[in-house]
């Protein structure tokens, strides 16, 4: 079932995405060669828990063992912060973050350049960039799920990259996963429609080659499955009458 949320679980819902929002910057600050992503997480955690009832949402969701997702490379998403995964300069490292407030989430994500980075890698990350834009704009009282799918399809594909299916956006409020499901493919005018009070998370999830995906061992850790580089970033945004509202 879709929830509307009113204006003050909205406004409850941008103060947990501004300590998100926070969050992932102090990431962009610290991300340097050497470093772990067990580092990334403690900071994170330690971080988030410094704002007066704020929580980590993904600690302890559906058994998730960490505040962070963190996943390099040919990782696309639910990498789990090791002191084992050391970053390299060159490399991509995508860092996911959710916060609880009064019971309410926010989630969001970045990709965050190791130092300096190819070309091909900048681009990636200004793509996947560009089609949360796409998607973003495309979130507007008329439109229909399919709309934002197809927005962020477009800028993609049109780039010669991958855009992964078995992943997608979701709705969010009192819980972190909520309907409707927000695929970054589609076609306009299909799915549910965009009403006043909807708040959803819209994640593009790029790869350099092929969208093809596999799970890892650890049964979290979803890596593309040619091994090429994937990005990842993310917003949660309200549907008002004055347009998409960024509340991350």
């Amino acid at each position: 079932m879709i929830t509307i949320k009113s204006a003050r679980e909205i406004e409850t819902m941008a103060r947990a995405g501004r300590i998100v929002h926070d969050t992932l910057q102090r990431m962009r600050e610290i991300v340097r060669p050497g470093m772990t992503t067990e580092d990334l997480d403690a900071e994170a955690e330690r971080f988030i828990r410094s704002h007066a009832g704020a929580l980590p949402s993904f600690l302890g969701l559906y058994g998730f063992p960490k505040t962070l997702c963190v996943s390099i490379d040919e990782e696309i998403v639910h990498g789990i912060p090791s002191v084992n995964r050391v970053l390299k300069a060159g490399s991509l490292v995508s860092v996911d973050c959710g916060v609880c407030l009064e019971g309410l989430h926010a989630d969001s994500a970045t990709t965050i350049p190791v130092g300096e980075v190819s070309a091909e890698a900048q681009r990636l990350m200004d793509v996947t960039e560009a089609s949360l834009a796409a998607g973003i704009a495309a979130t507007i009282i008329g439109h229909h799920v399919g709309d934002i799918g197809h927005a962020v399809q477009t800028v993609a594909e049109a780039a010669g990259f991958g855009v992964v299916r078995e992943l997608v956006g979701h709705g969010i409020g009192t819980r972190f996963h909520e309907e409707p499901q927000v695929p970054n493919f589609g076609k306009p005018k299909r799915g549910p429609a965009l009403r006043t009070g909807m708040t959803i998370a819209i994640e593009p999830m790029i790869t350099l080659g092929k969208p093809a995906t596999k799970t890892l061992k650890d049964k979290w850790t979803v890596v593309t499955a040619d091994g090429s580089l994937a990005a990842h970033f993310e917003h949660t945004v309200a549907i008002t009458v004055d347009g998409p509202r960024i509340l991350t």
